[in-house]
């Protein structure tokens, strides 16, 4: 790898850590290409990448980054993974860990919040965006049925009262 090589790694590094909302940093030791590729796979399903980079590039990308304390976790073999969803990447960290034991959580970062193990898993706990979002419009929703419920039921009940009165005046 020749130096401008380097230098577009870590500008790209450079803005994986900018733009994303968490970034997890995990050890791969001994995982086969497979295990890889169904990281990969899971995590472009939620919306989140994999990289695995030098951590001596990795680190010169930090530099002057909110996330830079992550970089004390660089050392052997690690993986960087990040969404911009805040929890995508982690809750797929997470539940990957659970399944492979040769995939270990190290730490990670969300903004300039460094994240130990225990952390990932908390923030791999929280609802995604997208669940905040339902759930939201779920709130916002109900009262306006609600509403809309109330506002139609004396039209029902005034038309079940009027076929009411004309059953009873056809049989008289």
């Amino acid at each position: 790898m020749d130096r401008a090589q380097k230098e577009q790694v870590v500008d790209e590094l450079g803005q994986i850590f900018d733009a994303s909302g968490v970034v997890v940093v995990a050890r791969y030791e001994g995982m086969t290409v497979a295990n890889m590729q169904t990281l990969r796979a899971q995590m472009r399903t939620a919306g989140g990448s994999v990289r695995v980079a030098k951590n001596r590039l990795a680190k010169i990308a930090l530099e002057g980054k909110e996330c830079a304390s992550i970089a004390d976790l660089l050392t052997g073999m690690t993986v960087l993974a990040f969404s911009d969803d805040p929890v995508a990447a982690a809750k797929v960290a997470d539940a990957y860990a659970k399944t492979n034991d040769k995939f270990v959580i190290l730490g990670g970062a969300m903004g300039g919040t460094s994240l130990d193990p225990a952390g990932v898993k908390a923030v791999a706990q929280m609802p995604s965006r997208e669940e905040l979002i339902a759930s939201i419009v779920g709130c916002i929703g109900a009262p306006a049925s609600n509403i809309a419920g109330a506002i139609g039921a004396p039209a029902s009940n005034i038309a079940g009262i009027l076929s009411t009165l004309e059953e009873r005046a056809e049989a008289a």
